[in-house]
């Protein structure tokens, strides 16, 4: 059987990328033992390209569709009648690579590690995970081959993935270290982030022989710790927004919270001394904005603001009403 397989292989004349897979980017053909002999086709149809590898080095690129005569002018590999009494076994490797030329589309995208950086806003530790998806095409076969489908038979999109998903990474984490996008600006700027981070992302796919095409950032998350960071800097802001609507400063509305947190704090004599501590404080404070010479008007409108965002309980704020009220 081993010599009419011989036979059959010696009189092979069509090389072709049969039925290739939905996620197959290279393909050897060679691989079935074929010998390629002189007046031999290659058949290279509509998106594909293909490679002619001899003894380990690329002589020829077909990068056009159409069917090409293989001839000894352009192959040194002629098989012999002393070859053929070897089962044609040759020592010049003479191998076929077919290869994808249309653009891949809607490769998913994710982070595989969170992406650190400094918040140039805010000046604290970001970590950042991102997802997305992108298309590509090869753009310089020769580049992509030997960067990285050397010797394998089968060269996938998932394989590729796995590579772009750590360049990805990286980039990123480089262009936000550069950045002046704060995390609360992230998505109002995401198309503008999309195309500088293209850019840069662009120039890694080059060195590989790929060109990226329609890169999208679809979402963005923060770890656990980062989380925690920004409900701490939302609430300061809030609570600088309430006292700024009192008509009071950051320091007084503290105390105040303090105050409020000391009176319902139950565990003992501990909350009764801060609480006495803040409320001595905070009764300074306020005595001294109710004796200004402030409108008396105004003075009621800001303590009926307090009293509504709940700084103040009902007590107090009778108590400061009845005060201001004394002075009309």
């Amino acid at each position: 059987m081993a010599f009419f397989d011989a036979i059959k292989r010696e009189f092979r004349s069509v090389i072709e990328w049969e039925n290739p897979k939905e996620e197959d980017l290279f393909y050897k053909w060679s691989d079935r033992g074929d010998e390629i002999k002189n007046a031999s086709k290659l058949i290279v149809s509509p998106s594909q390209g293909a490679i002619f590898v001899y003894e380990g080095k690329i002589v020829a690129i077909f990068d056009k569709e159409g069917i090409f005569d293989i001839k000894t002018s352009n192959i040194p590999f002629i098989t012999t009648l002393k070859k053929f009494m070897q089962f044609f076994e040759s020592e010049h490797k003479t191998q076929f690579y077919f290869y994808r030329k249309n653009i891949v589309t809607d490769q998913k995208w994710g982070t595989i590690s969170p992406i650190k950086y400094i918040d140039p806003l805010y000046k604290f530790p970001i970590e950042l995970m991102a997802f997305g998806n992108y298309s590509f095409k090869i753009e310089n076969p020769k580049k992509f081959f030997i960067s990285f489908v050397g010797n394998k038979s089968v060269y996938t999109t998932l394989e590729l993935k796995e590579i772009i998903n750590a360049r990805l990474s990286h980039t990123m984490g480089d262009f936000f270290a550069e950045s002046k996008f704060s995390y609360v600006n992230l998505d109002e700027n995401r198309d503008e982030i999309v195309e500088k981070l293209e850019n840069k992302l662009q120039e890694e796919f080059l060195k590989f022989g790929l060109k990226l095409m329609d890169f999208r950032i679809e979402g963005t998350d923060f770890s656990s710790d980062t989380k925690k960071r920004i409900d701490k800097i939302a609430d300061v802001e809030a609570a600088v927004y309430a006292a700024k609507r009192a008509g009071i400063d950051f320091k007084t509305l503290r105390e105040l919270d303090a105050l409020n947190d000391a009176a319902r704090n139950e565990a003992g004599a501990s909350g009764v001394f801060m609480g006495a501590n803040v409320g001595n404080s905070l009764s300074l404070s306020m005595e001294k904005s109710l004796k200004s010479k402030e409108d008396p008007l105004e003075r009621l409108k800001k303590l009926k603001k307090m009293y509504d965002l709940n700084l103040i309980e009902k007590e107090e704020f009778l108590r400061k009403k009845e005060m201001i009220l004394k002075e009309l």
